[in-house]
């Protein structure tokens, strides 16, 4: 399956600590993340994962495999201290993984009940609607 993770500064550590703590299930997964987020997990983790543009712009790109039912699983790890800025900045996401049925986590309750169950199984209705997309294949 392909695992979103995307982590705001103030977030970073949290999202660091998380894929430590589920490196076992996440290892069997394709990764992708925002340069900079991507860059501090895999240091911490040794978790291969295929960095994407930093910051917004990486953000649109998530977005847009979102939009393309791309990505089964987002990890969204946001500063809760503005939350009308939350949503214009993710808009894009928010919206495309409700349209395509992806689930998203923006807490790390909900991101744990999610890596919880992708490691049972749960989400592998994902691959029976959604042909699984292979990074560098077209």
């Amino acid at each position: 399956m392909n695992v979103a993770l995307i982590a705001e500064d103030s977030k970073k550590e949290l999202m660091t600590q998380f894929c430590i703590a589920y490196c076992g299930i996440l290892s069997h997964h394709d990764l992708f993340a925002t340069r900079t987020t991507g860059n501090i997990v895999t240091d911490a983790t040794g978790l291969k994962i295929n960095c994407l543009l930093p910051g917004r712009d990486g953000d649109e790109q998530i977005a847009a495999r979102c939009a393309y039912n791309e990505i089964d699983l987002v990890l969204l790890f946001h500063d809760t201290t503005d939350m009308d800025d939350y949503f214009y900045k993710y808009k894009n996401i928010i919206m495309n993984c409700d349209k395509n049925n992806i689930p998203l986590a923006t807490s790390v309750a909900t991101a744990e009940v999610l890596v919880l169950g992708l490691s049972r199984g749960d989400l592998a209705w994902r691959e029976i609607v959604n042909p699984q997309f292979k990074p560098g294949r077209n």
